[in-house]
Parts: structure tokens; C-alpha cells; sequence
């Protein structure tokens, strides 16, 4: 299968954000990955043929809140675009772009994350936020390994199992449930800005209780 051009990953810049550490296959915490690998039957074998990805960026100094979140989506979209056009691929249901901020809370994530998966949930794709030190426990009760670092993860939705991951957001389950990727532009009507996207985004339902795929 030939694929379209893929987009840059990694710009050496994304508004508020900048790399530190380019797209690698190999990062530093690999014994966090090994323990999540225990939870989630995919990952271990993206892993092993090279398909998760991370990119690490660091904040300006001085820079406000929503001007990271506007940096944040901007490398997003690109990842997104990206994880859309490896997932018809050989073994593309095991790609997974992540995007690392170091210095970032939880609060730096929140409404791009939001507004991601809203935008993308539609045409296949899942959005899980983590950020440095949360602590979390499975749908068993289990305790979640608890991140070295704070970073948004995109890949190709398991429609048979995430639904269950947004049951708190029926509309949106549903969603990914029916999706499909026919290659439309999740922008057509939006537009990329990201003032206009918070603004939409502000205005969908919200959950009752947050759940992180």
C-alpha cells in the first residue's frame, strides 16, 4: 500500500513549545513502558516493532497557559494526521504517536485533549492524557503505573473495546464505535485556529466524570 506524504512530527518549533528531543522509537523510560505493558495488550507489541513514538518538548519561559495549549494542538494535529495515514498500513493498529511536555501539569492537557478527541473520535482515533506523578488504578482496582513525565498519546481506536473507555460521553462512544477514516478534513467547517477550536470545544457536552483512554 503507498501512503500520502506524511507530515512533520516534529517541528522544531509548535507556538509555545520546542523540542528537546527529536521522534525516536527509544526513550529513556523504558521500565515505565515495560510496567504499563502489563495493562494494555497492544503496547508491547508496538514496542517491539517499532511503532510507538515520542517526541519531547519543553515550554518557553513566561509563556501563559493558553498559549501552550495552543502548542500542544498544533503538534497534535500533525501526530494525528500522521497516525491516520500509517494506521492503513502494515500492522497500523499498533502505531502510537506520543508527545512528551516536560515541565507540563495535568491542566496544560486538559482541553486539547478534549478537544482531540472530540475532533478525531469520528474518523478512529483515541487521545489518553498522563501527566508526571498521577496516580490512578485500572478498571480491576489495580494500581496504574504512575508516569515519569507528562504526554499526550494518539493512536488508532479499537472499536470493539474503547467505547467502554467513554461511557461517561455516550455521543462521542458512539462515535468511535461507527467510525471510519474516508480521509475527510476534521477541519472543514472549524478551521485550525485554536482560540475558535477552545471555543467550540467549550461548548460540547461535558462528561460527568473524566475517564483517560
Amino acid at each position: 500500500m503507498t501512503l500520502a506524504a506524511l507530515p512533520e512530527p516534529s517541528p522544531a518549533r509548535a507556538g509555545a513549545l520546542r523540542v528537546t528531543a527529536d521522534r525516536t522509537t527509544t526513550p529513556a523510560f523504558t521500565e515505565y513502558l515495560d510496567a504499563v505493558a502489563a495493562h494494555c495488550p497492544y503496547l508491547a507489541p508496538s514496542v517491539r516493532y517499532g511503532l510507538t513514538y515520542w517526541t519531547t518538548y519543553a515550554i518557553e519561559p513566561g509563556v501563559e497557559l493558553f498559549d501552550v495549549e495552543a502548542g500542544l494542538f498544533s503538534a497534535a494535529v500533525a501526530a494525528a494526521e500522521r497516525v491516520r495515514l500509517l494506521a492503513k498500513g502494515a500492522r497500523g493498529h499498533l502505531v502510537c504517536e506520543n508527545l512528551v511536555v516536560a515541565g507540563a501539569a495535568r491542566r496544560h492537557l486538559d482541553w486539547p485533549h478534549w478537544a482531540l478527541k472530540n475532533l478525531y473520535g469520528p474518523v478512529g482515533l483515541m487521545f489518553g492524557k498522563f501527566w508526571e506523578g498521577e496516580a490512578d488504578t485500572s478498571r480491576h482496582g489495580a494500581a496504574l503505573p504512575v508516569p515519569p513525565v507528562t504526554f499526550l498519546s494518539i493512536r488508532p481506536a479499537v472499536r470493539p473495546r474503547d467505547p467502554r473507555f467513554l461511557r461517561n460521553t455516550p455521543d462521542l462512544a458512539e462515535a468511535v464505535r461507527d467510525a471510519a477514516d474516508d480521509g475527510r478534513s476534521v477541519f472543514d467547517t472549524l478551521g485550525r485556529d485554536w482560540a475558535a477550536v477552545r471555543s467550540w470545544a467549550a461548548r460540547l457536552p461535558r462528561p460527568t466524570k473524566e475517564n483517560t483512554p
